[in-house]
């Protein structure tokens, strides 16, 4: 079993895209300030000792180098002892809607980040219950099947994006429907679902779904993320930057906007509660709330208790990387030709 002390950190890997970029485009800027003192057969001869791929052994060497810090600071730990460990909780599946409309910024920064983080702010409550992920948008899929590691949950949750699932739509009878299949109904654990999502452009099945469930025990509860006045929905470009807002075939820009009584239908359907996240509160406390009134029941888990730090290997490699980047000069030499 792998897991990172301090696994907030590998968010630092991000940061050797921009660097990669950065040095590759000052390579060409200086390719291109020697061209324009002569062809490249006299640049060669007036630098005998430049060598072109010492540099991109150097740069391999250095990305590395950073790559195996970030992972050394992490700690990834190796899980040595396995014993059955007695939690009392239950079991919380999470369904979180990643259609497109999910970007209308109507609640900052954006429906799906804020949603995010009030999961992750839930994550950081759990004690002994046990926590699934259900993604779903024109169909729904398992992220993360349901676990007690909270921080493979995180994990799972910062990958989560809108380009992850082709189809498009809000299909939450079939999250729900997935979430039942995810459950271990023999366990005798309470069970809850939690569904996020603006509730737009939902498929008929949801009531359907919701009250299934709630004959077999399992509340559903909703958590509507928007404003009544609802908002515009952003396009962006493959690399990342806006290029305006979604239009209908007329032509007119597309006003996303809260289904809250699909929701309140729903939440009613399955005994559960609706909450409508807004911009300064979104909502999962109340649900927290709702959760822990649920009687706990004590269950057996089998999980890893002793943990061996790993953080030296990468470090040594990291110091390794540095100093034969150190040594490795980026001329020719009559020690190292």
């Amino acid at each position: 079993m792998l897991r990172y002390e301090n696994i907030e950190l590998l968010n630092l890997l991000y940061g050797l895209i921009p660097i990669a970029f950065l040095i590759i485009y000052y390579r060409k800027w200086k390719d291109n300030a020697l061209k324009s003192f002569g062809e490249t057969l006299t640049i060669k001869g007036l630098m005998p000792s430049f060598s072109k791929s010492r540099e991109n052994i150097k740069f391999s060497l250095l990305i590395l180098c950073i790559l195996t810090l970030i992972i050394g600071i992490s700690n990834p730990q190796i899980g040595t002892k396995m014993e059955e460990v007695k939690r009392e909780g239950v079991d919380l599946m999470i369904a979180l809607d990643l259609s497109n409309s999910m970007l209308a910024e109507d609640i900052k920064p954006n429906r799906l980040e804020r949603a995010r983080q009030a999961i992750s702010r839930l994550i950081d409550k759990l004690e002994g219950d046990r926590i699934g992920l259900i993604v779903f948008a024109g169909d729904a899929y398992v992220q993360l099947p349901i676990t007690t590691d909270y921080s493979a949950a995180k994990l799972f949750l910062s990958t989560v994006n809108t380009n992850i699932i082709p189809t498009q739509g809000t299909a939450i009878g079939k999250a729900i429907s997935l979430s039942m299949r995810s459950f271990d109904m023999e366990n005798g654990q309470n069970k809850a679902i939690i569904i996020i999502t603006d509730g737009e452009n939902h498929e008929e099945d949801a009531i359907e779904q919701t009250k299934l469930a709630a004959e077999k025990g399992v509340f559903v509860h909703t958590l509507g993320m928007g404003l009544a006045k609802g908002g515009p929905i952003p396009v962006y470009s493959k690399y990342g930057n806006n290029t305006g807002f979604r239009k209908d075939k007329e032509g007119n820009t597309v006003i996303s906007k809260l289904n809250e009584q699909m929701l309140q239908e729903i939440a009613t359907a399955g005994k559960g509660t609706y909450v409508r996240a807004n911009n300064t509160q979104a909502g999962l406390s109340a649900l927290f709330a709702e959760i822990n009134k649920m009687e706990k029941k004590e269950i057996g888990t089998m999980v890893f208790t002793d943990y061996k730090d790993r953080f030296q290997l990468f470090l040594s490699i990291a110091l390794l990387l540095l100093f034969f980047d150190l040594v490795l000069l980026s001329r020719k030499n009559k020690w190292n030709n």
